[in-house]
């Protein structure tokens, strides 16, 4: 059979034909038909790929949809249940937990805010503690931090934030924005040439850590890109990837030892991870240097790669599900330091390489780190949460998880 018999009895298959036939009947008109006919089975063969397509993908679609609704119902669930479970709306505070706990926690309500356009908490900012004192204009901000530089650039983490909420609600947010700025100046008073330069750990002047000087990259970074002052960039550009905090391996240690400003060698905490990439991703916005994000992608990497237990985030010092000790939960603050990296980077191949990551840890959060009161425990990669403590800090930690994922994972 020829190369034309073949082909017409390939698309017309009811239709034989033969050499000697085509000899004969290829006169224009039958050429015409011919050439019709075969446009015709083209036309209706692309159609009906393209019918099916159009079926997977509203497939595909219809998955995603439910994918985020289960995530928004998680995300109401752990939520209410924290608010219910622990917030104290007599002082404004959350039982069981502290000032720098409390802040990430206000800051995750309000990004969980944004991100899904919701207001269910909407009154939880004047009421607590923290907005409270942002809101009187006779407060005494060191008093309130008592030296504490760490935990003082937490708060101007969730002030700001809340400022941003209130700003996209249509409502005033001066208070706020300037009672984090108020904030701001006092660290940046604490910032000296010790060891290289950065920010002492408190006022007693005594330890430079990670994540103090990670904070202040972070504020001041984010500060510039919210205000266009050039003092925040100019203190951001202090940059400390030089300080030898962060080790051989990508991760960064809990800090220097002052005596010999070298790597003190001690905990490489999650949050560390998170909040120095979330700082960089911040400066490389600011000055539009994208090296910045090849550096916090190193320790992002290390994190998933060193911080991890079956592909879900574990603290280096917890063995809870083993008898042994409850290390602190900060992997929620980690997943939202990724989401606000993702924020700043603005890459969709720099998501789309954490999004399944993200997804990983939203699922283990549920399966793994809920109980039966859908309170999350601090515990995400054992089953039956395997052996975790439960506080208002892993329930904002598991609630950081599914925003991040709701925003970059890959539902």
């Amino acid at each position: 059979m020829g190369f034309n018999s073949f082909f017409l009895n390939t698309l017309l298959p009811a239709v034989l034909v033969t050499d000697e036939a085509i000899s004969m009947l290829l006169s224009k008109t039958f050429v015409a038909i011919y050439h019709l006919l075969l446009l015709t089975v083209t036309c209706v063969r692309a159609a009906a790929i393209e019918k099916a397509a159009a079926i997977e993908n509203a497939v595909v679609l219809e998955k995603r949809h439910n994918a985020r609704l289960l995530l928004i119902q998680l995300w109401w669930s752990v939520a209410h249940t924290l608010q219910n479970h622990y917030y104290n709306s007599g002082t404004g505070q959350y039982n069981g937990g502290s000032l720098w706990t409390d802040a990430n926690t206000l800051e995750d309500l309000h990004n969980l805010m944004l991100a899904t356009g919701t207001d269910d908490f909407s009154t939880v900012a004047d009421n607590s503690y923290i907005g409270s004192m942002a809101n009187n204009p006779s407060t005494n901000w060191n008093s309130v931090i008592n030296g504490s530089n760490d935990d003082a650039q937490w708060i101007i983490l969730a002030l700001w934030k809340i400022a941003d909420y209130k700003a996209a609600r249509g409502l005033s947010n001066t208070n706020y924005v300037n009672s984090g700025i108020a904030i701001y100046n006092i660290i940046v008073g604490q910032w000296d040439g010790t060891c290289g330069g950065g920010v002492w750990w408190s006022s007693a002047h005594t330890y430079k850590n990670a994540v103090t000087n990670e904070l202040f990259l972070l504020a001041s970074a984010s500060g510039y890109l919210r205000f266009k002052q050039q003092a925040f960039l100019s203190n951001a550009n202090l940059v400390i990837l030089n300080s030898g905090m962060r080790n051989s391996a990508g991760l960064w240690n809990d800090g220097l030892d002052t005596s010999t400003c070298a790597n003190n060698g001690q905990t490489t905490w999650t949050y560390n991870q998170g909040v120095i990439a979330s700082g960089l991703a911040a400066l490389a916005a600011a000055t539009g240097d994208t090296s910045y994000l090849d550096q916090a992608e190193i320790t992002l990497d290390a994190t998933i790669s060193q911080l991890t237990s079956n592909d879900i985030l574990k603290e280096s010092c917890d063995d809870a599900a083993s008898g042994g000790p409850v290390c602190d939960a900060d992997q929620g603050i980690w997943t939202k330091h990724l989401q606000y990296y993702l924020d700043n980077a603005n890459d969709a191949s720099r998501t789309a390489k954490y999004s399944p990551f993200l997804g990983s840890q939203t699922s283990a959060v549920f399966h793994y780190g809920t109980d039966a009161n859908g309170d999350v425990g601090s515990v995400w990669y054992a089953p039956n949460q395997g052996g975790s403590i439960f506080t208002p800090k892993t329930s904002a930690s598991g609630l950081a998880a599914h925003v991040a994922a709701a925003k970059y994972g890959p539902c």
